[in-house]
């Protein structure tokens, strides 16, 4: 005896409900990969002689980075984004000009434009970039739309109590880059 509309009603219900479970576990693997890609672990460049130095600002842990690689003889130029009264300038390096900015608008998008336009004027070809890790991945975006030379991006990890918040600021501010905010 064939089985009747009823008796298969339930198990095509089952069988959606495993698809749909296995499809929402696909997206949740594809979303935990993404982020680890893009936000954790993203393309890391090795310091090498530049134009410049240039800081983003953030999390801690950066302008250590920025100064002790500018003491290392990477380059004849630090440049540091002090977007508030709050953020420090560092002392005088010898053999380093150090330059101070506050970027317009006061974001990645601004320090971005002031970069491009600072290596304009002083004709940088190359420069290496400290930001957070998490913020690598867009910080390299943003700046490709404004300039054209080569980028070593250096990403100092954030505070571990700050992961969370970078993370989900992180995925926020690429989809506004690559949604909203298209040029330079």
């Amino acid at each position: 005896m064939a089985a009747g509309p009823l008796e298969r009603a339930p198990a095509a219900a089952s069988r959606r409900r495993a698809i749909t479970i296995a499809l929402i576990g696909a997206l949740a693997v594809a979303f935990m990969a993404a982020t680890a890609r893009l936000f954790v672990f993203p393309h890391r460049d090795q310091p090498a002689p530049v134009d410049a130095i240039v800081m983003f600002a953030g999390s801690p842990g950066r302008l250590e980075r920025a100064v002790a690689l500018a003491r290392a003889g990477y380059a004849p130029v630090l440049a540091v984004s002090t977007p508030t009264a709050d953020d420090p300038c560092p002392a005088a390096i010898p053999g380093v000009e150090v330059i101070c900015f506050a970027p317009s608008p006061l974001t990645t998008q601004g320090e971005s434009r002031w970069v491009g336009a600072a290596a304009a004027r002083r004709g940088w070809h190359s420069l290496i970039v400290i930001t957070s890790t998490s913020q690598s991945t867009r910080a390299r975006l943003r700046l490709g739309r404004c300039y054209p030379g080569e980028v070593r991006m250096i990403g100092v990890p954030p505070p571990r109590r700050m992961w969370p918040y970078m993370i989900t600021y992180e995925w926020a501010a690429m989809g506004k880059a690559l949604l909203f905010q298209r040029s330079c």
